[in-house]
């Protein structure tokens, strides 16, 4: 029966060789054979997630290739609480945004093929989730960053979504040929990539520079500091993909390959620091430029890189349960977000939260789910983000990196913040631009928020102490967790007064009393600027990488037309006079011997065509007069 976990990923790829073949044909009918057959993968792995619940671990090796060193690779896949959780994420989730997109993408012309990436997209994520190794675990991350690519580009009729697909595929390139390495550079240490062989890691002077080479691979695709740039450029994609790729599977891959590869981590503590202070400082910097976007997807997008910082700087202190608890919650509640976000601008035709306003009573459905994301990511409880959330400050607060708790807590009180002025602005007071006319989204739009909303609500319990914290003892102690699961109350008391301090600030600035928001903002003009610059952070890459390589780039132009042209203009003069050379010698002489050649033969044949006349009598009479001439000489 576990056997058949390989029908998860291959029933999408069947779905996607259908609709880029016959979508055409099929019409709108493609979107459903994507939904029928994530909804069929999800059936099929949910058995097998029940008996990884109830004690099992199941993983299953065949060979692909052997080595010229002898050592043998395998394909298979590895099925413990780790991988399941992701199994269950990315089934559920993933199937309830292809649900909503069928409505979303209505009357698009190029509706099957948007399903066909998507579907192709599901299965490479899929065979990521279970993979066993790290070459297989790779493969399905390129798969997926290809069509990451194809997806954010996909109208790419507009330059601003063709140059962000752009922008996106060659910053995660930057991480992923560092993940490469990191590959490379764990074989020569250990001998093996296969997951379970990291649990018997041996020291060996490499793995701290396969852990940080991996650790490249997180920074590119879970959008970390200094990678970060290319997400919030990539909601130039439909929000489906926003939803699916860019909040709740592809990024948290990222984040899901430090917890794939924790033995490794935990050998190593220089590497352990460095993940993090990285992800620390991720969590602050993109929450602090949430703060004054104002696109309504941005707002989500740096909200989803801040929160993967949260679960970064988890895994970088050791809690592996923290940080998967939070990936799992975030899924939900993110894609929650992003979907009501799209319904928005489905119902109103703008993503803009400058013109938007009062639209609780025209969008009920859109409104309450998208208060109930925005209530579970500030951390309110007992909503399921505020469990996730206070397991990662608890972690943080129990380190020795004391620090790094307080950096969390203001980021988590700036989430509470800038959620809560995207809710003022968008769903309270009045409209700001009376040319919109909104109304609610069809329903195969709004069944899945409400699906979503529920699983925002309920998905914390499990890892709460009401439950006995059962999510932290299903993942499997790694020794991050109190066995007598004591509530540090300081903690939980902390992470409360900054979310509900967060909301009421931006009730008093956004809703109360509006006038304040500008007042602060002059008040603190340079913290202003720079959030609303995003910290300056593309101009600085345009000013060190991308003006230095485009200069390169002209100079080298200009060096080939003036020196290389040139060059090969000054050779073509020299060509020139060999050739005609060439002709004059192969004219008159070469042609001319074998004309000579050819003249000489022509008259000795016309000579000897006249003697060659048929006629006996001359025969004779040749014989006779060389016989005479013999006699001459013989004489003589």
């Amino acid at each position: 029966m576990v056997n058949q976990i390989y029908f998860v990923p291959l029933l999408p790829l069947a779905a996607f060789v259908v609709n880029i073949f016959f979508g055409k044909k099929l019409g709108e009918k493609a979107g459903w054979i994507s939904v029928i057959t994530s909804a069929a993968a999800c059936l099929i792995a949910l058995p097998i997630m029940f008996g990884v619940a109830r004690g099992g671990h199941f993983h299953h090796e065949f060979l692909w290739l052997t080595l010229s060193n002898g050592h043998a690779l395998e394909f298979g896949y590895l099925l413990d609480p780790l991988s399941t959780t992701l199994l269950f994420v990315v089934t559920v989730v993933g199937t309830l945004i292809q649900v909503y997109a069928t409505g979303y993408m209505h009357g698009d012309p190029k509706f099957s093929r948007f399903f066909a990436y998507v579907s192709l997209f599901m299965a490479a994520m899929l065979t990521l989730v279970i993979a066993n190794n790290f070459i297989q675990f790779f493969v399905s991350w390129e798969i997926m960053g290809l069509c990451s690519y194809l997806l954010i580009g996909f109208w790419f009729e507009k330059d601003s979504a063709a140059n962000a697909g752009r922008k996106a595929f060659l910053t995660t390139r930057i991480g992923d040929v560092g993940f490469f390495i990191g590959i490379m550079t764990l074989y020569v240490a250990s001998g093996s990539l296969n997951f379970r062989d990291l649990h018997h890691l041996q020291p060996h002077a490499l793995l701290p520079m396969a852990a940080l080479f991996i650790f490249c691979g997180t920074i590119g695709k879970s959008a970390q500091f200094p990678l970060h740039v290319w997400l919030p450029d990539a909601m130039e994609g439909p929000t489906p993909v926003s939803a699916l790729i860019h909040a709740a599977t592809m990024v948290a891959a990222g984040v899901y390959l430090v917890a794939r590869s924790f033995p490794l981590f935990e050998a190593v503590p220089q590497a352990m620091t460095v993940v993090a202070t990285i992800g620390t400082i991720t969590a602050f910097m993109a929450a602090f430029i949430a703060l004054t976007a104002t696109d309504i997807k941005k707002v989500l997008a740096y909200s989803t890189i801040s929160q993967l910082g949260f679960m970064v700087a988890a895994l970088g202190l050791g809690g592996l349960t923290p940080g998967t608890f939070h990936l799992m919650t975030h899924a939900f509640f993110k894609a929650l977000l992003f979907m009501a976000a799209g319904s928005v601008i489905h119902g109103t035709g703008t993503q803009e939260i400058k013109e938007l306003g009062g639209l609780f009573g025209k969008m009920k459905h859109t409104s309450w789910t998208f208060l109930i994301g925005s209530v579970a990511i500030a951390g309110v409880p007992p909503l399921s983000g505020f469990w996730s959330k206070d397991e990662i400050l608890l972690t943080a607060y129990n380190s020795s990196q004391r620090w790094i708790y307080w950096v969390l807590l203001a980021s988590a009180f700036m989430t509470a913040f800038y959620m809560f002025r995207l809710v003022f602005l968008t769903f309270f007071g009045k409209a700001r631009n009376h040319h919109i006319h909104a109304h609610e989204s069809p329903v195969n739009m709004t069944l899945p928020l409400w699906v979503l909303a529920a699983g925002a609500i309920l998905l914390g319990l499990p890892g709460s102490p009401f439950f006995g914290n059962w999510f932290q003892n299903f993942l499997g102690g790694h020794g991050e967790h109190h066995a007598e699961h004591v509530i540090n109350w300081f903690v939980m008391g902390s992470s409360v007064v900054a979310a509900t301090g967060g909301i009421l600030l931006a009730a008093v600035l956004y809703l109360w009393f509006p006038q304040g928001a500008l007042k602060m903002g002059e008040i603190f003009r340079p913290l202003y600027l720079a959030s609303i610059n995003k910290l300056w952070f593309d101009e600085l890459y345009k000013r060190i990488i991308v003006d230095p390589w485009q200069a390169t780039g002209r100079w080298l132009f200009a060096f080939d037309k003036t020196i290389i042209d040139g060059t090969v203009n000054g050779a073509g003069w020299l060509t020139l006079l060999t050739s005609r050379i060439h002709d004059v010698f192969d004219k008159y002489i070469i042609d001319g011997l074998v004309n000579l050649t050819g003249a000489v033969v022509q008259i000795f044949g016309a000579f000897t065509r006249r003697i060659q006349t048929g006629l006996i009598q001359n025969y004779l009479l040749i014989v006779f007069l060389g016989v005479l001439v013999l006699v001459y000489f013989e004489l003589k």
